[in-house]
């Protein structure tokens, strides 16, 4: 697999898990950029996730992790920006099937859902696992197509 380029980033509610996970992540050789745009001027969830889903479809880094409350919220507006596909996670399993079965570039988590060490050990599994193609393929390329038709009205 080739050196992955990640982006993370949250809101409010998750400053300090975003940064542990963040220290993890670099601390584990991954190639992270922490976005920090709320540290920027004040911005609520929607434009944090919108703004990491479009550097995700012009394509200046290869996955994403989007921390908020619940998850929830980043993970609606995520997927909100056409080519970019992204989903909550709360174990490992979940997240292991994100990439392997729908080739998402973007996983969501809530800080007040679960905790920084089952947070590492899901960003590690989701990091861990490729796209596996196979039955999962047609069914990816029909979300595409749909999505497509859905930007495209």
């Amino acid at each position: 697999m080739k050196k992955l380029t990640i982006a993370i980033d949250c809101d409010d509610a998750a400053v300090d898990f975003k940064l542990t996970v963040f220290e993890h992540l670099k601390q584990a050789g991954w190639d992270i950029t922490d976005l920090n745009h709320s540290g920027k001027k004040p911005a609520m969830y929607p434009e944090i996730g919108y703004n990491l889903a479009v550097r995700m479809q012009q394509k200046e880094f290869d996955r994403g992790i989007l921390i908020c409350g619940t998850g929830i919220g980043m993970s609606i507006i995520a997927n909100k920006v056409e080519g970019v596909y992204a989903g909550l996670c709360h174990d490992t399993y979940s997240a292991e099937r994100l990439q392997k079965s729908n080739n998402a570039q973007v996983l969501t988590m809530g800080a007040r859902v679960i905790g920084t060490e089952l947070a590492k050990s899901i960003v590690d599994a989701w990091l861990g696992s490729e796209f596996l193609g196979g039955g999962s393929l047609p069914k990816v390329e029909q979300m595409t197509e749909l999505e497509h038709k859905s930007f495209t009205k």
